[in-house]
This record gives structure tokens, sequence and C-alpha cells, in this order.
């Protein structure tokens, strides 16, 4: 494969992760909300987000056509299976990039700060081996 051919295939998997990033925040941010209170209203994410409520429902209006939520007026916010398994695939990779990141000795701070860019673009490899790296000093320590 040439150079080029190299560069184009990195730059449209960043892209396509970047296209993601939004509905992976979000459905991850209904899963925690539902899990800690049984239910999501759209104001729960205008709150966690600090944004507006029409930027919300604009949103909600766009994970609901990508078949991730199912939404009424004046009702919390659902997830459907797909948008479940998208929101526990990116809790997984959060918590695995997070506890990584403070094994080097990252501060918390920055830690949580890092994790939310890292979390969507981090190759399935590469969380492999952040795991990996977990799992083995976790063993180490027992």
């Amino acid at each position: 494969m040439t150079t080029a051919k190299r560069k184009q295939n990195q730059h449209r998997r960043t892209r396509q992760d970047h296209a993601t990033e939004l509905a992976e925040d979000y459905v991850e941010a209904i899963v925690a909300t539902i899990d800690a209170h049984g239910q999501c209203r759209a104001v729960d994410l205008a709150r966690q987000f600090e944004v507006s409520h029409v930027t919300v429902n604009r949103t909600i209006g766009r994970l609901q056509r990508d078949g991730l939520v199912t939404s009424e007026p004046y009702a919390p916010v659902e997830l459907t299976e797909k948008g479940l398994r998208i929101a526990r695939d990116s809790q997984r990779r959060h918590k695995t990039v997070h506890e990584f990141l403070l094994m080097l000795g990252v501060s918390e701070r920055t830690a949580t700060i890092d994790t939310e860019g890292i979390e969507h673009h981090v190759s399935p490899e590469t969380l492999g081996k952040m795991q990996e790296f977990i799992d083995g000093r976790q063993s180490e320590g027992r």
C-alpha cells in the first residue's frame, strides 16, 4: 500500500470516529442517567452537556432517526437495543481508557478530560492492549 493510500485510510477512520462521537456521548449519558435515576429527560441532558433544550431536542431527533433512542414529547428518552449496545460499548471503552491513564500516573482531572477524546478514537487493538496492561498490573497487586 502506498503512503498516500495509508494516509487516506487513516483520515477516513478519524472522520468516521468524529461522526459517531456525539451519538456515543449522548447514549452513554442517557444510560448513565437511567442507571442513576431510573429515567432520562431532555433537561437532564441539557444540564449535563451544558447546552440548550433546543440543541438536545435536535440531537435526540437525530438519534431517533438513527434508531438509537425512542422519545415522545414530554416523556423520558429511552434507548433502543441498538442504542443500549452502543452505550454499553462506549462505557467499557471509557472505563478502560480512564483506568489506563490513571495507571500511567496521569492525574484524575487530566485523565477524566483526556478520556473524553481518546475513548472515541482508540482502535480495538489499542484498547485491547490497554486492557491487557490493566489486567497485568491488577494481577501483580494481588
